[in-house]
């Protein structure tokens, strides 16, 4: 097989246009509480969420969530790339229901956090962080 001049002029336009253009494959943030939850309904509750208002460095936010009873809760942050964070499973053991981390933001954002109760029933709380330097690529 030979490759003509318009061939190889095509072949590399179409790879540089591919490195350049964003590839945005992962579920949005409703799909991945979709998935958490089993479709099931979200309330509001007994769920604190701490971020600062301002973040000056989006390479290191700190963040808390605390949910008295909760068997798991999932962070997530709507503005990135992938806005998978973390999840954090407590036992029938656990002293608390919380958890504390420094996150990385892209740029000004909401922070979601969703928990499950021990009965089975989802609560939500959010924050929105305004970021003065961006942590993905920003």
């Amino acid at each position: 097989m030979q490759l003509t001049r318009r061939d190889t002029l095509a072949l590399g336009l179409g790879a540089a246009a591919l490195t350049l253009l964003p590839f945005r494959a992962s579920a949005s943030v409703e799909d991945k509480i979709s998935a958490f939850t089993g479709g099931a309904t979200v309330g509001e509750g007994d769920i604190t969420l701490t971020a600062p208002e301002i973040a000056e460095n989006g390479n290191t936010v700190p963040i808390e969530v605390e949910a008295p009873g909760a068997v798991s809760i999932m962070v997530l942050a709507a503005g990135n790339p992938n806005p998978d964070v973390a999840t954090f499973n407590f036992g029938p053991l656990a002293g608390s229901h919380a958890a504390s981390t420094r996150i990385r933001l892209a740029g000004t954002q909401d922070v979601v956090a969703v928990a499950k109760l021990a009965d089975g029933s989802f609560i939500q709380a959010s924050s929105t962080v305004k970021v003065t330097i961006g942590g993905c690529g920003g």
